[in-house]
């Protein structure tokens, strides 16, 4: 399986990669930016092609991408929308140097205006985006539901997905999903068949795999440890294992250091039979 977790930018691109390896994970993602806000740092041909050469002799999944939190893609404010555009597109445009890139962003909040228009402007960015045709796979993450964020229904990441026209993709959040009253500790199959119904499960390329502090449709976004939290491993298990989740790249978002990611690795090759 392709298992990892999120990663410190600060030392460059082949230094994630030898950290990665250091961890026993064999993907990875990280911050595009500050995700506070900021301008990207400078980039660095030599370094990326370093990753590069690293995750070939590796079998290395997907690097996954993250664009910060600031971006705000159905912001009422005008210049907000247009700063998140074109920061998406700076990101965008250094992916090429890596093959099968993946580029995660969250959808949004609508701030008053209502989830309609919050979903029409999150597509239109989306449909804006791809139209510099990247190459790199654009994924919308499933939210929690928190104040006015978009997202956090399957019929919503599906309108923007269809009123965009591309062929964006789907990054599930475990934490988010099971915030957001998706049941996938006690009813995986239920929760993932109404994916399938509502958005497809072909659209499905990736897993943010983290546990809740949180109870179940408490929409707020917190994540927790393996096993520490709400959703417990024994649900976790079921997720890494489930058929329609198996083949697909997971990412670690919970609040460690590297060493519990070291361990939290470990731990799901462990529930997947790996040694």
């Amino acid at each position: 399986m392709n298992i990892g977790c999120h990663l410190s930018f600060s030392k460059g691109y082949e230094a994630m990669g030898r950290e990665a390896l250091r961890l026993g994970a064999d993907c990875f993602q990280f911050f595009s930016r500050n995700p506070r806000g900021g301008a990207a740092r400078p980039f660095d041909a030599g370094d990326a092609l370093a990753l590069e050469k690293i995750a070939e002799e590796n079998s290395f999944g997907p690097l996954l991408v993250h664009a910060p939190y600031t971006f705000n893609p159905c912001s009422a404010d005008a210049g907000l929308r247009k700063f998140a555009l074109e920061a998406m597109k700076e990101d965008l445009s250094r992916l090429g140097a890596f093959k099968g890139a993946l580029y995660n962003f969250h959808p949004g909040s609508h701030v008053g205006q209502g989830v309609k228009r919050g979903v029409e402007l999150s597509a239109r960015l989306l449909s804006e985006v791809c139209s510099g045709n990247f190459s790199a796979k654009i994924l919308v993450e499933t939210m929690s539901g928190k104040g006015s964020e978009i997202g956090s229904t399957f019929g919503e990441i599906a309108e923007i997905l269809e009123k965009s026209g591309t062929d964006a993709g789907v990054c599930l959040d475990t934490c988010h999903a099971y915030s957001a009253g998706y049941d996938i500790v006690r009813d995986l199959d239920g929760a993932l068949g109404e994916f399938d119904r509502i958005i497809g499960l072909g659209k499905l390329k990736a897993v943010h795999l983290n546990d809740s502090m949180a109870p179940f449709n408490s929409k707020k976004d917190r994540h927790e440890k393996l096993g520490e939290g709400t959703i417990g491993l024994e649900a976790i298990g079921r997720i890494v294992n489930h058929p329609a989740l198996r083949e697909l790249p997971f990412y670690l978002e919970t609040p460690n250091d590297p060493a519990g990611y070291a361990r939290e690795i470990a731990l799901v090759r462990k529930m997947r039979g790996e040694p």
